[in-house]
């Protein structure tokens, strides 16, 4: 019996494992027509190097998108604004989206100054920015024989960072509340 028990929860364990689909996270395919350069807040100047990060959300509906996989820094130069070099894996796996299955997706971009993650950089106030939610209708399956390669991220299109609050605006803000307040 605990044989039995034993093996059936390999097995189970085995098809969760492969139970996820699998995306590129590439915003220059050009075969498939993705130019999806991410921009600075002035909309002009392609993000570049280390100063800036870039990580992909996926997930069955967007209530649910969670960060997937390492965020990746932007190349540099003419390739500036796009986050792949050659040599770096961007096959991401998407958990609890069967193979083939769909799935929603969103790159997000922030200031490496702000920390780690996106959540970080939006909590402490530096430039952060967001892609328009992509609908991928079926991600690659590398359980299949032969293996499906991972899907593109086909509709995503070019973005821009949110600028961070500058100081004189701030204390704009707080001296308008202040002569609201003093008027009552």
């Amino acid at each position: 019996m605990k044989r039995t028990l034993l093996v059936a929860t390999c097995i189970v364990a085995c098809v969760g494992a492969l139970a996820q689909g699998t995306v590129n996270f590439n915003n220059r395919v050009t075969a498939d027509g993705i130019d999806a350069k991410v921009f600075d807040a002035d909309n002009v100047t392609a993000l570049a190097g280390t100063a800036y990060w870039a990580q992909l959300y996926g997930g069955v509906d967007e209530a649910s998108l969670a960060p997937i996989g390492a965020a990746l820094n932007f190349r540099t130069g003419t390739a500036a604004g796009y986050t792949v070099s050659s040599g770096v894996d961007t096959t991401r796996t998407i958990t609890g989206i069967a193979p083939g299955g769909a799935a929603v997706v969103q790159v997000r971009a922030w200031e490496a100054s702000g920390g780690a993650t996106y959540e970080a950089a939006v909590a402490s106030g530096k430039k952060y920015g967001k892609s328009e939610i992509v609908n991928l209708s079926a991600t690659g399956n590398p359980a299949a024989n032969p293996p499906i390669l991972p899907v593109n991220l086909i509709g995503l299109q070019s973005f821009s960072l949110i600028p961070e609050p500058s100081t004189i605006a701030l204390g704009v803000l707080g001296a308008a509340v202040l002569l609201l307040r003093r008027r009552k």
